[in-house]
């Protein structure tokens, strides 16, 4: 039986005017033991599908099961079995991080000597130990993510929902939770990770849903999304006006696909079906023809281009709607 079943999902926001479907039919499938990457922009409905999966939220209408239990009628049993971490660290900030994780453990009814001992264990295991006994208001804002994804897991649960856990973090401080993510993935916990960032769901997920609009629009590896719109893309800047006609001709001859010109920023854009020796070879040809450049290199697919190819309209389209992603309530799933 798969970890998560969710069929013909639901959820209706507002009345009369300000009707807004934050879920619209949605069906997913996550196997166990896989990370599900669940990817989208503001508003897609990814949160709210978190939140009807965690047992926060009732849908209106459809079903879902969880480890074999109904999110609605086993919703008690199944709390005990799952964790969350959400957009909103859910850790208290006057207390320090070993008060905090003992209180999560007391919270999913653990001895208070295994809650302590289970807290020592999360706070080594994510590189808190030295601050354990300082109160979370002084940490930094990689530091509480990190706590609060060791409290989502002080009860071992079966399955992690991670709801956007790198949202405001900086580039560092993102990177070093992928790595304490991929270090759980490595355990072979089964994960639901969403994220508006195709590439951290490329570094993570086993698998990618794409939502759009409450409804998931595609699924695949990374690879089948990306060659759905195009793969690599070369890139190039022309340093003059009057060249943008000869660099154009060039990426034609050296590409397959319709090359896009902006002449305001003077960049030029085709697919690059042969990768970085096809980028080699256009740098190649337009030196030979007295092309100077200012910039040049190999863009990977982003989430406009995957929205684009799949929807016919960009990302932030989609986030400039009535958002349907409510940010999920303080606390566990306990």
């Amino acid at each position: 039986m798969p970890a998560i079943t969710a069929e013909g999902l639901t959820k209706v926001y507002g009345s009369r005017g300000q009707v807004v479907r934050a879920l619209d039919g949605l069906d997913l499938t996550v196997e166990e033991g896989t990370v599900l990457g669940l990817l989208g922009p503001n508003g897609a409905g990814k949160t709210t599908t978190v939140r009807v999966l965690a047992t926060l939220l009732r849908p209106d209408s459809g079903r879902a099961t969880v480890l074999g239990h109904d999110v609605v009628k086993d919703a008690q049993r199944l709390r005990q079995e799952i964790g969350l971490s959400g957009q909103y660290a859910a850790v208290d900030e006057n207390l320090t991080a070993a008060e905090n994780l003992w209180m999560f453990g007391r919270l999913y009814q653990l001895p208070s000597a295994t809650a302590r001992q289970r807290a020592d264990e999360l706070l080594e295991q994510f590189a808190l130990t030295d601050a354990k006994d300082r109160v979370v208001k002084t940490y930094s804002g990689g530091m509480r993510r990190r706590l609060d994804l060791a409290s989502a897991l002080i009860g071992r649960p079966r399955l992690l929902f991670l709801d956007e856990p790198t949202t405001g973090l900086d580039p560092r401080s993102r990177f070093g939770m992928w790595e304490v993510i991929r270090e759980l993935v490595r355990t072979g916990a089964t994960l639901l990770l969403t994220t508006q960032y195709l590439e951290e769901a490329d570094a993570l997920a086993d698998v990618i849903a794409v939502v759009d609009r409450g409804k998931i629009i595609a699924r695949g590896t990374a690879d089948q999304l990306k060659s759905q719109v195009g793969g690599e893309r070369v890139e190039i800047v022309v340093r003059r006006p009057e060249d943008l006609a000869a660099a154009r001709e060039v990426l034609g001859r050296q590409s397959r696909g319709e090359v896009t010109v902006d002449e305001h920023t003077r960049r030029l854009t085709a697919p690059a079906e042969g990768g970085t020796q096809q980028l080699v070879e256009v740098i190649r040809v337009l030196a030979e023809a007295g092309v100077p450049l200012d910039d040049v290199g190999l863009r990977r697919p982003t989430l406009d281009d995957v929205f684009l190819s799949l929807t016919g309209h960009a990302a932030e389209d989609a986030a400039a709607t009535p958002t349907t992603d409510e940010p999920a309530p303080a606390g566990r799933t306990s």
